[in-house]
């Protein structure tokens, strides 16, 4: 199985709320043993180039395994960001050599 990364995108403007916290618990539990290390939230951010698009800032990672990126896709279809007018950016990992 490849590994996958989720770059998960918000809105420039959201806002967790009392809830966001236990919505993506849940999601991660759903993820099962596809998930490969649950990566961390994104507190501050900066870019250069052509990042994502206007309007919209990373706001954590997570990183997964998956058959491809089919499989990866619909890993991420459920993604708590998804109801917040976000997305998931997805991509293969590509091993370093010797890793």
């Amino acid at each position: 199985m490849a590994k996958y990364v989720f770059s998960f995108r918000v809105p420039s403007d959201y806002a967790p709320d009392a809830g966001t916290a236990a919505e993506w618990q849940a999601w991660f539990g759903a993820l099962g043993s596809a998930l490969v290390d649950v990566g961390n939230a994104v507190t501050a951010y900066a870019s250069l180039g052509e990042v994502g698009g206007s309007g919209s800032r990373m706001v954590a990672y997570s990183v997964v395994s998956a058959e491809d990126m089919d499989s990866a896709l619909a890993l991420a279809k459920d993604c708590p960001v998804m109801r917040v007018g976000g997305g998931v950016e997805v991509g293969p990992v590509m091993e370093a050599a010797g890793s």
